[in-house]
């Protein structure tokens, strides 16, 4: 597995707690939501099929640019980075188990978002959420930093346009791709 050069002592940051804000989700269909993807197409989720797996995070961070204030005490809102490169690291494994697509999902722009896709070599794409429709439609939770609003993280798994397992709060978010893996299993 690749590193992804960020190693967070996970014991310093605070974890989330359990809210029970995407207890909904189970069962519902994807919404008829387009996104724009980091490989310059446009994702229609109602119109995807098979096995497809989100994971849903607050912001990656750039090299250089600062962090919104507070950022590492805020629950749940750092380790995007890990998550993606943990998503990445188990692709091929994940592939294996039938899985037919990934997709990690920010309210961040296009543009930033390609920044992270190609500085992390992720072979999958990231979508855009950036006018909150996919957070409207499925009534994600959210939370507000440095005036910028954005997802708590989660993932869930697609069968069919069908949402099923949902993981919701992830803590540590670099073990997210294993307990997929474990609940494709």
């Amino acid at each position: 597995m690749m590193s992804h050069g960020m190693e967070v002592d996970w014991a310093d940051i605070p974890a989330p707690e359990d809210d029970r804000a995407v207890d909904h989700l189970s069962g519902l269909t994807l919404p008829d939501v387009r996104l724009e993807a980091t490989d310059s197409t446009a994702v229609s989720l109602s119109e995807l099929t098979g096995t497809v797996v989100f994971y849903v995070y607050p912001r990656t961070g750039q090299p250089g640019i600062a962090l919104p204030d507070g950022w590492d005490m805020i629950p749940g809102a750092r380790g995007c980075t890990p998550q993606s490169c943990a998503f990445r690291d188990h692709f091929v494994e994940l592939k294996a188990l039938g899985v037919d697509q990934v997709f990690g999902i920010s309210t961040q722009d296009t543009a930033y978002q390609r920044e992270a896709a190609e500085r992390l070599h992720l072979p999958f794409s990231l979508l855009s959420d950036a006018d909150l429709a996919f957070t409207k439609a499925l009534k994600l939770p959210t939370f507000e930093a440095d005036g910028m609003t954005l997802l708590k993280r989660l993932s869930f798994i697609a069968r069919d346009g069908v949402i099923g397992d949902v993981l919701y709060p992830i803590f540590p978010p670099d073990q997210n791709a294993e307990l997929v893996l474990k609940m494709l299993r």
